[in-house]
């Protein structure tokens, strides 16, 4: 067989994803606040873009030196020249088709805004200052500051400060920590000992018994009854009461008046100070009970940033592009500008679709609770508004819906389904958890705690085939305790 170059044509199929799609795709599964931020950015890089909506009254004022400004410093040096020779009479480039003429002359200073960047800029830090609850790591520096120690133990202190968490915890080792520094382990046990006098009390421990021991010793309760009953926690974390009487020497009277200063203490002592501000989940998607019983979705409009192309300014600057490279960035900018316009509604029309389809499917448990709860998967939602699973699962991420039962992630309403003991319809995994949760708290007693072949032998006669082993899973993921546990803490709570 000879072997030569030759030319061949084969036709085949192939899926190609464009820039445009993959960030398409990465939009959509964006959350509302993510969604904010590549808008922003997309405000800033682009001159073409512009929010839709009431601009802030300082750039009203001068909307023509601010744009103007901004698209200069992006656009290639040939069109910004181009721009500086339009007549004074042009169309201001921060009106929309359609708006009203800026008020503004061009050039005139806006010294509304000229406190930015003077002696006012940091005005608003102060006020945030004033109104922020101090931090544990601010309150233990303001205690060292008045601790008198010598320079040297206050630099191991301000170390040591830094390795304490949220919780009040001292989580840097010592040794390492006096290796590192150059100084000699006693010194930093010595400077460790006077911080654990500072408040609140308990901080700087390095584990649970040693942050209960510190508050019991500043009570002077720290006995030696307190400190065996401190040495066996894993007994009392096992409501084992018999091991703790034989560690403590103590009787059942005894014992019940120091678990009972026990749980008068903190366990997490640097708790109570604040640290990173949380932020609010603003839903995505509200849902409300409408006439006649029928549920209404509807987009949580405050979430969706809206933004349009400003044609005018467009046609201003393209007429005045004389270059290539300067028709070429008007193109990717209006390109650009265009296709996130279409993404973005695209985004909200897809959300509403898949949040009206999950409603339909869980209109039971909006009117009834969670025991209604049914059995649904990405593809029945998939298959019923005519997507693809993978973009319904995009869709679901990070995305939250307000309904009349509380605010939830739209993956809370996709569950698993358990087979129905009577052939019927089966049970969500959700709503079965829900029974097993109800059966637990009912117990008031030793002789009402139920076993997990006890719960299986209940769901079963309430028509839900359920093994034991998937019982025993459900309740150890909501953190509940075994039958012989829930029994000792009944046991000990009388």
């Amino acid at each position: 067989m000879a072997l030569g170059p030759r030319l061949e044509l084969r036709q085949g199929q192939g899926l190609v994803i464009t820039p445009q799609l993959q960030q398409a795709i990465k939009l959509l599964q964006l959350s509302n606040i993510e969604l904010e931020a590549f808008v922003e950015a997309e405000l800033e890089r682009n001159p073409l873009l512009q929010r839709d909506g009431p601009e802030p009254e300082a750039q009203e004022e001068a909307p023509s030196v601010d744009r103007a400004e901004a698209a200069a410093d992006q656009m290639p040096d040939g069109a910004a020249a181009a721009d500086m020779d339009a007549g004074p009479d042009d169309a201001s480039p921060g009106e929309r088709d359609g708006g009203e003429n800026g008020d503004s002359a061009a050039g005139q200073v806006d010294w509304s805004r000229a406190g930015k960047g003077g002696s006012f800029e940091g005005d608003d830090d102060f006020e945030s200052r004033l109104t922020r609850e101090k931090s544990l790591t601010e309150h233990l520096h303001d205690q060292l500051a008045v601790a008198g120690l010598d320079p040297a133990e206050r630099a191991i202190a301000a170390v040591l400060i830094d390795g304490v968490d949220e919780g009040g915890y001292l989580r840097t080792d010592l040794s390492d920590l006096a290796e590192r520094l150059g100084c000699g382990l006693p010194l930093v046990e010595a400077v460790l000992k006077v911080l654990q006098g500072f408040e609140p009390t308990g901080v700087f421990a390095r584990d649970v018994r040693e942050c209960l021991s510190l508050q019991l010793k500043e009570r002077d309760r720290l006995d030696p009854a307190m400190a065996a009953l401190l040495d066996n926690l894993d007994s009392l974390a096992r409501r084992d009461m018999a091991a703790l009487r034989r560690a403590c020497g103590v009787d059942d009277e005894d014992l019940r008046d120091m678990l009972a200063e026990l749980k008068a203490l903190t366990p997490r002592p640097g708790a109570a100070f604040g640290g990173e501000p949380s932020h609010a989940v603003s839903p995505d998607v509200y849902v409300r009970e409408g006439p006649g019983g029928i549920w209404l979705v509807e987009l949580n409009t405050d979430t969706l940033p809206r933004v349009l192309i400003d044609q005018r300014y467009h046609a201003r600057v393209s007429g005045s592009a004389r270059t290539e490279a300067d028709k070429t960035f008007l193109s990717d900018c209006m390109a650009s500008a265009g296709w996130l316009v279409r993404s973005l509604d695209q985004r909200a029309r897809t959300i509403l679709k898949v949040s009206s389809e999950i409603v339909r499917q869980q209109d039971a448990f909006l009117a009834y609770g969670v025991q209604h709860l049914r059995p649904l998967n990405l593809k029945t939602v998939a298959d019923a508004i005519g997507m693809h699973e993978s973009t319904v699962s995009r869709v679901t991420s990070n995305k939250y819906m307000a309904t009349p039962r509380g605010l939830f992630e739209l993956k809370f309403f996709f569950t698993s389904a358990i087979a129905s003991s009577s052939g019927g319809e089966a049970h969500s995994a959700e709503s079965v958890r829900h029974r097993i949760r109800q059966l637990i708290d009912a117990e008031r007693s030793e002789t009402e705690v139920h076993s997990d072949d006890t719960i299986v032998e209940i769901l079963k006669q309430a028509g839900v085939d359920i093994a034991r082993r998937t019982v025993a899973k459900y309740r150890e993921a909501m953190r509940i305790p075994s039958s012989v546990e829930r029994r000792r803490m009944l046991k000990a709570s009388v």
